[in-house]
């Protein structure tokens, strides 16, 4: 297969923070490629480098050395422009403590993404009334067709991680990643989650999740380890 059959791909990505007169290198060398259509699970340690990894392949964060190409093509060579564009359109983010802005309806909240990206023109005239149709049949898809109008303090944590869900899948994103999805659930609530995912993913939705709990990281069809800020084989 061709390296840029990917559609993402870092090669030799490393990153380091400093904490005081401190270096505190988080990834040393990460090497891993996702192919359209997968569910991939990153899992390892707290401190292992997981989220910063996750952040970096979104364009959340910048590699210190190395390269993450999406559909073959470096970011590091896309414009502040386009990395926003990216992050909007291209990548869908998924998190542990949901996001949700409480001032906002749970209709608001999903189709934030699309507002944010419009004029204020474009806005107004189309641009809203399809973004709340689409909203509005993701709620339903994610079995909130009832919560539409309620605020994200009023729902219960399955159901705001499914906002959020919703939110990440506003722009059809080629991309989803999701970090920790499950960190703030029960189990039987988080089973509920993983089955969303695992949906999604059987609809040919891209879906990179990291997670610590080697149990929720069998929900996905191929795993990989990071130990120590490397990928272990």
């Amino acid at each position: 297969m061709n390296k840029d059959d990917f559609i993402l791909r870092a090669e030799g990505v490393y990153k380091s923070y400093r904490m005081g007169a401190t270096e505190v290198k988080v990834l040393k060398g990460v090497d891993l490629t996702v192919k359209s259509g997968e569910f991939v699970a990153i899992v390892g340690a707290s401190g292992s480098g997981k989220s910063t990894l996750l952040h970096i392949l979104g364009a959340l964060d910048s590699p210190d050395k190395g390269v993450v190409a999406f559909d073959g093509r470096d970011l590091r060579r896309f414009g502040g422009g386009e990395l926003n564009r990216f992050r909007n359109k291209m990548v869908g983010f998924v998190f542990q403590f949901y996001h949700l802005l409480d001032e906002l309806s749970v209709l608001e909240n999903v189709f934030l993404p699309v507002m944010v990206s419009r004029s204020v023109v474009g806005w107004l005239f189309g641009g809203r009334k399809r973004a709340r149709k689409r909203a509005k049949e993701l709620l339903a898809q994610l079995g909130l067709g009832e919560r539409a109008n309620h605020k994200p303090y009023q729902l219960s944590g399955g159901e705001r991680q499914r906002v959020a869900i919703g939110r990440a899948l506003m722009n059809e994103p080629r991309l989803l990643l999701v970090d920790e999805p499950t960190g703030n659930l029960d189990s039987a609530t988080g089973n509920g989650i993983l089955d969303v995912f695992e949906e999604l993913n059987r609809a040919g939705q891209t879906i990179v999740m990291v997670s610590h709990d080697e149990r929720i990281a069998q929900r996905a069809g191929r795993i990989i380890t990071l130990t120590d800020g490397r990928i272990k084989n």
